[in-house]
C-alpha cells in the first residue's frame, strides 16, 4: 500500500508536522510504503487557469509541482496535514490543491460521470490543528479537502481535528493527540 503524507504547514516541526509524523509512523508500522511532500519546500505557483490541462489532463506549468503529480497518482492513501489559517487550509496547501485541477481535467477526459462517482483510486484523510475553539473551525478545510480528494478520484474519509493547539510544543504537551494520530495511520492502512 502506497501512502503519501503532505506536510502543509509553513512552520517546520510544528504541531501539524508532529501529528503527520505520527500518522505516517503508524502507517509504516502497519506495513505501508510512505512518501512525503513538504509544500513549504516547493517552488511552485498556484493554478494560473490557462486551460492547458483541458485537452491532455496534464499541467503545462513547469515547476516543482511536476514532481508531485506522480506521487499523487501513485498513492492509495493520502494524508493531507495543515494548520488552520483564517478557518481554512494554508495558502501553500491551497496552491497545491488548486494545481490538482490537471488531475480533475484528466478524469473528465478518461472517465464517464458515473465512473467518477466510484472513487476507485483510494482514500484521503485530513489532519488539522487550530489555535481557537471556534464551532465551525474545521468546516472550510474539510470542504476543500473533500473536493481535493474528489479531483484525485479518492474518497474523503474524514480525519483528526484538534482545537486550542497553538504553540509549537502543544501536541507534545497533549500525548493523547499523538496517540490518536498514530492510531489513524494504522487504521487507515489496515484492511
Amino acid at each position: 500500500m502506497n501512502v503519501l503524507g503532505i506536510y502543509g504547514s509553513p512552520r517546520k516541526g510544528g504541531n501539524t508536522d508532529q501529528l503527520l509524523d505520527k500518522v505516517l509512523e503508524g502507517a509504516r508500522t502497519a506495513g505501508a510504503e510512505v512518501s512525503t511532500v513538504s509544500v513549504r519546500d516547493l517552488k511552485m505557483s498556484g493554478c494560473i487557469e490557462c486551460g492547458g490541462c483541458d485537452k491532455t489532463g496534464k499541467c503545462v506549468v513547469e515547476d516543482d509541482m511536476q514532481g508531485v503529480y506522480p506521487l499523487l497518482q501513485k498513492a492509495d492513501i493520502i494524508f493531507l496535514a495543515s494548520p488552520i489559517f483564517f478557518y481554512n487550509l494554508t495558502s501553500q496547501v491551497k496552491a497545491l490543491i488548486d494545481r490538482a485541477q490537471a488531475m480533475w481535467a484528466k478524469q473528465q477526459l478518461e472517465q464517464t460521470a458515473d465512473e467518477r462517482k466510484i472513487y476507485k483510486r483510494g482514500r484521503g484523510y485530513l489532519i488539522t490543528v487550530g489555535a481557537t475553539r471556534g464551532k465551525n473551525l474545521f468546516e472550510g478545510a474539510q470542504m476543500v479537502a473533500r473536493y481535493f480528494f474528489d479531483a484525485l478520484n479518492m474518497s474523503y474519509e474524514g480525519g483528526i481535528f484538534f482545537r486550542s493547539l497553538e504553540k509549537k510544543t502543544a501536541v507534545k504537551e497533549n500525548p493523547e493527540t499523538l496517540q490518536e494520530a498514530f492510531n489513524l495511520g494504522i487504521k487507515a492502512v489496515t484492511p
